[in-house]
C-alpha cells in the first residue's frame, strides 16, 4: 500500500482499512463496541488486533486516536504498518507481539472532537476519584475568558484583548501550562478531565488486562498530533516519573547521536505541559508484573495559539449545542474543519513525515524489547 492510501478522511473510512488490513494480515481481532453512533450515524468501536502470540514475554501497544480528531494521523500510521510487509517479518521473527489499538476514543474521530461523549478528555481522565481531584487555579481565572457566553462565534474584539492582556502579563508557555494541564471543575470547559471514568478509559482497562497479563515487557507507542513544528514527531516519554525507565527509553528511542531525544513533561524538555490524570497510569495499575516502557509521539501541525483557538471555537459550540442554541450549519461546519486543520495536515509530504517517523520508531521499540 503507498502511503497516502493508509490515510482516510473519515472516522467510519479509517475503520474499515484498518479492519481489512488487520483481516488480509491475519491477526487475531476484536471490537469493543461504543453506546453510541457516530456522526453520520455509524458504529463505533474500540478496534483491537494482536499481531503475534498472546503468550508473548514482549509486548508492543501501538494507539491511536486517545484524542478523537488526532485518530486521522494515528489511524494512517496503523494502516500503513500492517501493510508493511518488513516490519510484520520482523515482528514475527522477534517473538515480540504487536497490539494495535484503534480508535481509542472512536466518538471524538467521528466527530471531530478531541474529547469524549462526556466532554472529557481522555489523557486527563487517569485521575484517582476517590481522592480530592486536582485543582487548576489558572484555569480557573480564565475559563469565562476562554468560553464567553456569546451567541455566535468569534467572540468580541473586547475578549481577544483581554485574553491576549492575560498571556501579556503571565506568558505563552503559561497560558498554555493553564489551559492544557487538566481541570476537573468546569464539565463544559477545555480539557476536563471528568469526575469518574469514562467508556474509552474503561474499555482500554479491560483491553490491558486482557492482552497484558503474560507479558513482562512491554513498550507502548500512543500517537498524537497538535504541538510542535510542523510534521516533527515529538518523543515524549509516557510514563511516570522513573530516572531508570526514562534512561532506559532514551537507549531505545535516541539513537546514537540523540538526534530524536526524548523530552519529558516532569524535567521541563517537552513542548506539553506538565498534566494530569494521564492514560498510562492505567497500565501500571493493570499490568504490575511487565516493565513498563511508553512514548507519545507527538507530530507537529500548526502553531499552538491556532490549536487553542480551535478548541475554543469547538467548545463554544458544543456549549451552544447543549443550551438549544440554533447554530447556523455554515458555522458549525466551519468550527470542524478548523479543528480537523488543527490536528491533521492533510498533504502528501505531512503524512509521508508521519509514517516515517512512526516507522523508525516501531523498529527501535522492536529492538529494545529484545535487547536486556
Amino acid at each position: 500500500m503507498k502511503i497516502q492510501d493508509a490515510f482516510a478522511d473519515s472516522y467510519a473510512r479509517a475503520r474499515v482499512l484498518f479492519l481489512e488490513a488487520a483481516a488480509t494480515a491475519g491477526l487475531a481481532m476484536a471490537s469493543f463496541t461504543h453506546p453510541l453512533k457516530g456522526a453520520d450515524g455509524e458504529t463505533l468501536a474500540l478496534d483491537v488486533a494482536l499481531d503475534g502470540s498472546p503468550d508473548a514475554e514482549h509486548l508492543l501497544i501501538v494507539s491511536s486516536a486517545c484524542h478523537g480528531v488526532e485518530g486521522f494521523c494515528g489511524s494512517g500510521v496503523q494502516v500503513s504498518a500492517l501493510h508493511d510487509s518488513e516490519w510484520r517479518q520482523r515482528v514475527a521473527a522477534s517473538g515480540t507481539a504487536v497490539l494495535y489499538l484503534h480508535a481509542l476514543n472512536p466518538y471524538g474521530f467521528s466527530h471531530c472532537r478531541r474529547v469524549t461523549q462526556e466532554n472529557v478528555d481522555l489523557n486527563r481522565n487517569f485521575a484517582d476519584f476517590h481522592a480530592p481531584l486536582p485543582s487548576n487555579e489558572a484555569y480557573d481565572s480564565l475559563h469565562n475568558l476562554l468560553l464567553p457566553d456569546t451567541p455566535t462565534w468569534p467572540p468580541s474584539a473586547d475578549n481577544a484583548e483581554a485574553l491576549a492582556q492575560w498571556v501579556t502579563q503571565q506568558g505563552m508557555l503559561a497560558y498554555q501550562a493553564a489551559v492544557s494541564q487538566g481541570q476537573y471543575k468546569y464539565p463544559d470547559g477545555l480539557f476536563f478531565g471528568g469526575t469518574a471514568p469514562t467508556w474509552s478509559h474503561q474499555t482500554l482497562r479491560h483491553i490491558l488486562q486482557r492482552y497484558g497479563q503474560r507479558a513482562r515487557h512491554m513498550a507502548w507507542i500512543d500517537l498524537h498530533t497538535g504541538l510542535g513544528p510542523t510534521g516533527v514527531g515529538e518523543r515524549i516519554w509516557a510514563g511516570r516519573d522513573d530516572p531508570v525507565a526514562m534512561a532506559r527509553a532514551r537507549r531505545w528511542w535516541e539513537g546514537a547521536q540523540a538526534a530524536t531525544p526524548i523530552t519529558s513533561i516532569y524535567d521541563g524538555s517537552s513542548t506539553s505541559a506538565k498534566l494530569t490524570g494521564l492514560m498510562w497510569e492505567a497500565f501500571y495499575e493493570e499490568c504490575p508484573q511487565a516493565e513498563h516502557t511508553g512514548m507519545a509521539l507527538e507530530y507537529g501541525t500548526v502553531p499552538i495559539v491556532q490549536v487553542l483557538e480551535a478548541l475554543r471555537a469547538d467548545h463554544w459550540l458544543y456549549r451552544a449545542q447543549a443550551r438549544g442554541v440554533a447554530v447556523p450549519a455554515h458555522l458549525a461546519a466551519q468550527i470542524r474543519q478548523q479543528m480537523r486543520d488543527a490536528f491533521y495536515i492533510d498533504t502528501p509530504e505531512w503524512r509521508a513525515q508521519i509514517v516515517i517517523q512512526a516507522r523508525q520508531a516501531l523498529f527501535q521499540a522492536l529492538v529494545g524489547l529484545a535487547t536486556p
